[in-house]
């Protein structure tokens, strides 16, 4: 189910003494099943143009399309275009309310008037993609879970109403370093092995660099930068003038090829560092 922006600009407070413009001629398509980083600084307009995405918000000007529908039409069906493009907000914990989280899990089916069967069938799954135990966890209170298997039971809310798109804000922010890899470990999976088309918010180089195909770079409300990781990293200039950063280990190998060492200056995870090494010293030996 692709999406496709087209001219989406957004104004906060229009008219009024606080008016603000957050999304400035954004254009940007994303296609079935990609995984798509979308980054850029605190107040680049990353959270903004997501919420245009499933029609939270609706543009000043512009058009989002899902899936050649244009969501902000006359008679669009909003709830059925929220099914399938799934937004998880940052800390979705928050949003935890039910007495079990089997009741809170089947919230979102249950409203969309499904049979018992269905909605069961739905929580088991849910509640297994995101590395739970359903056994385990199904009859316990949210709030008896540790933080990051509360973050999972709030995204397996979201997953419930089986979207094509699965939207995430910040998903490992506040979490300790195990809770936030094995977070990022699922949504891949749903990536790979479900076929579910993820969008990721977050401030990590590193994150992005391991799981994404595309990367969107934002600031100042418009888009700078689309493109493949290893393309996008190549800027490393660029990135670092507008706030943001390169992984840790492709700065240390751009910085080592400047010194005369024979290394690729391309390299964007610590396994590729590995294999580059791996292969000079062979070479060398």
């Amino acid at each position: 189910m692709p999406i496709a922006v087209k001219n989406l600009s957004y104004i906060y407070g229009q008219g009024s003494p606080f008016e603000t413009k957050a999304l400035d001629n954004v254009n940007l398509e994303i296609n079935d099943g990609e995984f798509v980083g979308l980054i850029g600084h605190t107040g680049s307009g990353k959270s903004t143009l997501i919420q245009h995405l499933d029609g939270l918000l609706k543009p000043t000007s512009g058009q989002v399309f899902v899936d050649g529908v244009d969501i902000g039409g006359h008679g669009v069906n909003l709830k059925e275009i929220r099914r399938r493009v799934g937004l998880v907000f940052q800390y979705p914990e928050h949003q935890l309310f039910e007495e079990t989280v089997y009741k809170d899990v089947a919230f979102g089916p249950m409203n969309l008037g499904m049979e018992s069967g269905e909605i069961d069938e739905r929580v088991r799954w849910a509640i297994s993609e995101v590395g739970l135990d359903y056994d385990e966890v199904r009859d316990k209170s949210p709030f008896e879970l540790s933080g990051g298997q509360r973050r999972r039971a709030a995204i397996a809310g979201v997953l419930s109403m089986r979207p094509e798109v699965l939207i995430l804000d910040e998903p490992t922010a506040g979490l300790d370093p195990r809770g936030r890899d094995e977070i990022l470990t699922e949504i891949n999976k749903l990536n790979r092995q479900e076929g579910i088309t993820v969008i990721l918010v977050t401030h990590s180089m590193e994150d992005v660099a391991k799981l994404a195909d595309k990367l969107i770079v934002m600031n100042k409300g418009e888009i700078v930068l689309t493109g493949t990781p290893r393309d996008v990293f190549k800027e490393s200039k660029l990135l670092m003038s507008i706030g943001l950063g390169v992984p840790q280990i492709t700065l240390l190998f751009e910085r080592l090829k400047e010194k005369g060492w024979n290394v690729r200056s391309d390299v964007l995870t610590v396994e590729e560092a590995k294999d580059d090494i791996l292969k000079r010293v062979g070479k060398d030996a």
